[in-house]
């Protein structure tokens, strides 16, 4: 990450487990099913299996699932798995030790590796690499990416590399998963300070009101735009892909 995106926030300022997990009961039941774990890095938030462990047992919540990068990952996959974690992604941009070291500054990638391996022993499946396709990817990187994943037995998902400050298609030199067209997307954000954000590329936020949750989360549904545009307001460590 880099450093000029670094923000600190201490606890006072950031949403208890016990706030989130009554908004996504709330959300639960207007409707949603799926509740995604994601960026910054949600392993660095201590004991994070105990809300894994709230929101699985939510009535009407069908998955709990988690984006990473995996550093974390190899000492808590089994606790995740028995809390109810359904399945991971785990980003991985390179399969060269010196080059995932650069891209991520300073990332091990040998302890990434050891996170997919007890994700797998886990039974956190699908397991699914994130591989974001950079301005230097060559075929031969992804193809060794490929067979990596085919030999491990995991999904590979290739992400287009884009700027929040531009919403408008890059050219692909190859083919990605991700992001979805603007048509596709039915997601809400709820970043850690508190706020839905009907669009990642978009500066528009709701404020959650914990005295009228519902009535929050359909005002963000309401101003989610028919396509973004672009977000200048935050930094992506701090909303998630």
């Amino acid at each position: 990450m880099p450093q000029e995106a670094f923000v600190h926030k201490s606890h006072r300022d950031i949403l208890s487990y016990e706030q989130i997990g009554l908004l996504v009961k709330v959300a639960a039941g207007m409707g949603i099913t799926k509740v995604r774990l994601t960026g910054g890095e949600p392993l660095v938030r201590k004991d994070i299996e105990q809300l894994v462990a709230k929101l699985a047992v939510i009535d009407g919540i069908n998955e709990v699932c988690m984006t990473t990068n995996g550093s974390l990952l190899a000492d808590v996959a089994a606790k995740l798995k028995q809390a109810g974690l359904g399945h991971v992604n785990i980003s991985i941009d390179s399969l060269d030790a010196d080059r995932y070291r650069k891209i991520t500054g300073g990332g091990d990638l040998r302890e990434v590796l050891s996170g997919v391996d007890a994700a797998i022993e886990a039974k956190l499946v699908p397991v699914k690499i994130n591989m974001v396709i950079l301005d230097d990817t060559t075929e031969k990187d992804i193809e060794t990416m490929k067979a990596f994943c085919e030999r491990k037995g995991v999904q590979l998902q290739k992400i287009m590399q884009f700027s929040l400050y531009d919403r408008a298609d890059l050219s692909r030199r190859f083919a990605t998963e991700r992001p979805p067209k603007c048509s596709l997307c039915n997601r809400l954000r709820l970043t850690a300070d508190a706020f839905l954000k009907p669009c990642l590329f978009g500066d528009d936020e709701v404020k959650v009101n914990f005295d009228d949750i519902a009535g929050s989360i359909l005002e963000a549904v309401a101003r989610k735009p028919e396509n973004g545009s672009s977000c200048r307001e935050r930094f992506m460590s701090e909303i998630g892909g």
